[in-house]
């Protein structure tokens, strides 16, 4: 069996595509954010895809609802940030609102996800 047979989930798909966006639109935040905002919006970010990773990786669908349920709340973390930049004037209200939908789209798959594997 393949190691990286998550790599074919959609949900994982989406969380990593967001996750790539969310670290494109950090690029542009003040340097001063590197160790604030900056630092805590891309490590939400990055851990929705990297927890569907290690659930998947793992034993069983009690392990992976577990893991998908931490990328739930990361998910969260990551659009109260992405709003609280927006706020800031580090991202543009058109990039807001592509990056809010993106997550939006995401959060939807990801509970029906969590859902069918609980």
């Amino acid at each position: 069996m393949s190691e990286d047979r998550w790599k074919t989930l959609e949900v994982w798909k989406l969380a990593d595509g967001f996750a790539f966006n969310i670290y494109s639109a950090a690029r542009k935040f003040p340097k001063d954010e590197i160790f604030g905002l900056t630092s805590q919006l891309r490590r939400s970010a990055l851990s929705v895809p990297t927890n569907i990773v290690e659930g998947y990786s793992r034993k069983g669908d009690k392990e992976l609802a577990h893991f998908v349920s931490i990328s739930l709340g990361s998910l969260a973390e990551t659009k109260y940030l992405l709003e609280f930049a927006f706020r800031q004037e580090y991202i543009s209200e058109q990039q807001f609102d592509q990056l809010k939908a993106q997550g939006d789209i995401l959060g939807k798959k990801l509970w029906r996800f969590y859902e069918k594997i609980r």
